[in-house]
């Protein structure tokens, strides 16, 4: 009976650490990349109205419609196979305001040369979470 309730302590613990963690930059770059590993563009872009994407295919001069980027974005991974993608960096510039950095290696289907790519994202706070407005790749 004692352990149990040991048991459930710790994991209320855990599960509140957890649940506090969840507005974080940190966390919200995580949710990006999990979202890419599984290629689920409605994921990776979020509900925002709107996000700059600069990724072959798409001018990178002004923001681009929801719905155009995930057609954009699902056109651009539809080739690849992840290898890795890793979060290498992640830094809040100013309150409200923060970037972290993917590295990506991955295989064009049905080819066997892997690639490498680093995608930045751009994020905004707006009350509690992070929201993507800024996606860009280079080689």
């Amino acid at each position: 009976m004692l352990r149990s309730l040991a048991i459930v302590l710790l994991l209320s613990a855990v599960l509140g650490v957890g649940v506090r963690a969840q507005g974080s930059l940190a966390e919200a770059a995580e949710r990006v990349r999990q979202a890419w590993l599984r290629h689920n563009v409605e994921a990776i872009v979020g509900q925002g109205p709107s996000i700059v994407l600069q990724i072959p295919g798409a001018d990178p001069s002004a923001p681009v419609d929801r719905a155009q980027a995930l057609e954009l974005l699902r056109r651009h991974l539809r080739a690849g196979v992840e290898r890795r993608l890793t979060v290498s960096a992640v830094r809040e510039v100013e309150p409200e305001r923060g970037y972290a950095e993917l590295e990506r290696r991955y295989v064009v289907a049905g080819t066997s040369d892997e690639r490498r790519e680093t995608v930045f994202l751009g994020f905004r706070k707006t009350s509690d979470e992070w929201v993507l407005t800024e996606l860009r790749s280079a080689p």
